[in-house]
């Protein structure tokens, strides 16, 4: 039987059985994609490289034949592999197997037949991994890689810094004027406007003087932080102030600096061994741009003041000049029509916008809005080709990071993009189980709140998406200038700044819950990601609100001591940078982890209780010793009332960890074991 969370992010398999000839009941699945036993290689695999497929059938249906049936995405035709007889299992279910290596990249779809005395059967995928006896169902998924397929190194063990530039650091002297329409405050902490306007607009015209020479002054904050890249949110001259309507890609955003500046940051940062991503909108421009030019600001004809135009076929008009494409219907954000070749030039061509940043000092890209591009999903393919091509040949190094939701394998197999900012594989199940909340803060979910069958089920259904090289790179995020702050999130408060107010978001907040959550933050595969200021402890609501200004010289010191402390950890230990997981116990509001290569392993163990809890924990599972008492190190604990990051030495007998842990804990141990 199968029941689908209400949240439908994860499925809970609460009982997969066989019924063997005289009622006997067999518990064993015949398929589990996530089981080592049933298949060799879990999640992707790159082309050529042979996994092991395996099949588990009761002895008493005398199964003459079996076949691994495989397809791939794109092709009508199911290729049939005979299985052969691969041992008993017990006294009543016996082994068939086969071996199968994909010859190129794409995405892939098996199941089983098999031949009785009966007939011919299937084995499909019931969900989460296993498999069930039906005539019809669905197929696994399996996807092939490019066997060359890298991504930068430099990510893997790293930290990211996302930075929203208007609100991070005033740097040099305030401006004198600033561009029509905006308004240039001097309230530095203020509320963002937030109130709609009489037709019921939010302008995001309210801008605080955050700059890029600011950045370059922090400099010596971030480096000291532990902060190995900056992520930037639109640098690019713009109208608004979140500066996702992109009004010239060419110039950097006056109120931010120059050219000049932007070099000059990621030249200093460098000296830090610090790297800086650009923020990429491909998918439309602002209609107050040099291209679209609705507002007649620039000089130059625009698409919508001249169908002679040079921009003109960037744009799909219904009827010229108003009636045109826009992003999800947002008329100041008129669509980009990616396939005109004079757009596709001006973006990816020789001296086309790519290349131009690349070259000014930028280490990759996130971007924005990145399965939009386009009007079918074949030219959203090609067109991120092309740009990989791009960026590849101008930095080998540099990232490319996509903003997406949902199943992003069709775009993770070596020739598109590298990774991905990672929403269904960490951000959304870290806070359903650590605080019930949604990531905007519009639902709160009591089923989901300490729910670790469903934290592992989620990571469980969505880590298979990646390969290994996609995976240590994935932008793993507790919030950003998106959703609600992670420590507004604490106060299982549902609602937005426009109905509950400003203050709501900081009361009531919980920063032991907050600390759990970064524990598992820098403990998990993939590239932690900080919001400026939630190390100081910020709050908000889902936007306008979640971008508040740093608030300098109102910090949380405590709390940047612990950030400082456990990325700290997070770069003190290479096998929490590109290791192997493993679950290794979960109960109500409580979970452990395993971290291991064949040199280290690290055991994670949080309580979202606010009580004490007894755990006895397998570490041996990590290939730490079950003949001797193994002994442990605890490097890193927090609580309720507090955190350390002294040493002590803890033994686990048998390969079994006995902890009393404290209400609101997270803690952290090493081995240092060879594994043969």
């Amino acid at each position: 039987y199968k029941r689908q969370d209400p949240t439908c992010f994860s499925y809970t398999v609460i009982e997969v059985v066989f019924l063997r000839e005289g009622g006997f009941c067999l518990p064993d699945c015949p398929h589990n994609s996530r089981d080592v036993r049933y298949k060799s290689k879990f999640g992707a695999v790159p082309a050529g490289e042979s996994v092991r497929y395996r099949l588990m059938l009761p002895r008493g249906i005398h199964c003459v034949a079996a076949w691994f049936v495989v397809h791939r995405d794109d092709r009508v035709e199911w290729e049939y592999h005979p299985m052969e007889w691969d041992g008993m299992q017990g006294s009543y279910s016996e082994w068939w197997r086969t071996e199968y290596a994909a010859p190129e990249k794409g995405l892939y779809w098996y199941h089983f037949e098999y031949d009785t005395d009966w007939g011919r059967a299937r084995v499909t995928h019931a969900g989460n991994g296993l498999g069930q006896v039906a005539f019809e169902g669905e197929d696994w998924q399996l996807t092939v890689t490019d066997p060359a397929f890298t991504t930068p190194e430099w990510l893997k063990g790293g930290i990211i810094y996302q930075i929203f530039p208007d609100r991070f650091c005033k740097g040099g002297s305030r401006r004198a004027t600033v561009p029509e329409g905006r308004v240039l405050r001097d309230d530095w902490g203020g509320e963002p406007e937030w109130r709609p306007t009489s037709d019921g607009k939010v302008l995001n015209n309210d801008f605080f003087g955050g700059n890029l020479n600011g950045i370059i002054e922090k400099l010596p904050m971030l480096a000291a932080l532990g902060v190995t890249c900056l992520y930037l949110n639109p640098v690019f001259e713009a109208q608004s102030n979140h500066r996702y309507d992109t009004a010239d890609y060419c110039q950097i955003d006056p109120l931010l600096g120059s050219e000049a500046d932007f070099s000059s940051l990621c030249k200093e940062a460098a000296k830090r061994k610090i790297r800086v991503m650009f923020d990429g909108v491909f998918s439309h421009t602002g209609s107050d741009s040099v291209y679209f030019n609705q507002n007649g600001r620039y000089p130059g004809l625009g698409a919508y003041q001249s169908q002679q135009s040079p921009y003109y076929s960037w744009y799909q008009f219904r009827t010229w000049p108003d009636d045109y494409a826009s992003w999800w219907g947002v008329k100041i954000l008129p669509e980009v029509h990616e396939e005109d070749p004079g757009f596709l030039k001006f973006i990816t061509g020789e001296n086309g916008v790519v290349r131009k940043w690349l070259r000014a000092g930028a280490s990759g890209w996130r971007l924005d809005v990145a399965a939009d591009l386009g009007h079918s999903p074949e030219f959203n393919h090609k067109f991120w080709k092309e740009f990989r091509r791009v960026v590849k040949e101008a930095n080998p190094e540099a990232i490319i990071l996509a903003e997406h939701y949902g199943d992003a394998m069709s775009w993770l197999q070596g020739d598109e993009w590298d990774t991905v900012m990672n929403y269904d594989a960490f951000m959304e199940p870290v806070s359903w189980f650590l605080t019930g909340m949604e990531k905007h803060s519009d639902e709160f979910n009591q089923g989901l709140l300490g729910n670790s069958e469903s934290f592992i089920g989620a990571m469980t259904y969505h880590m298979p998406a990646f390969y290994a090289p996609s995976l240590y790179t994935a932008m793993n995020e507790l919030d950003n200038h998106d959703h609600s702050r992670f420590l507004t999130r604490t106060n299982h408060r549902v609602g937005r700044v426009a109905n509950v107010g400003p203050y709501a978001a900081a009361e009531n907040t919980n920063k032991a819950v907050l600390r759990e959550a970064v524990v598992i933050q820098m403990t998990w595969p993939g590239a932690p990601t900080l919001y400026y200021g939630d190390e100081a402890g910020q709050v908000g609501f889902t936007d306008p609100d979640n971008r508040r200004t740093y608030p300098w010289g109102q910090e949380d010191q405590e709390l940047i001591r612990f950030y400082k402390e456990m990325i700290a950890v997070h770069r003190r230990f290479p096998v929490l940078a590109m290791g192997s997981l493993k679950f290794l116990y979960h109960d109500y509001n409580v979970l452990s982890y395993g971290r291991f290569n064949q040199e280290e392993q690290v055991i994670v163990v949080i309580n979202n209780r606010n009580e004490r809890v007894h755990v006895e924990i397998p570490v041996w599972l990590t290939g730490i010793n079950r003949s001797s008492v193994a002994k442990l190190t605890q490097v890193f604990a927090t609580d309720a009332v507090g955190f350390s990051s002294e040493e002590k030495e803890i033994e686990a007998p048998a390969g079994i960890l006995e902890m009393d842990l404290l209400p609101l804990s997270g803690v952290v141990l090493l081995s240092l074991i060879h594994i043969s």
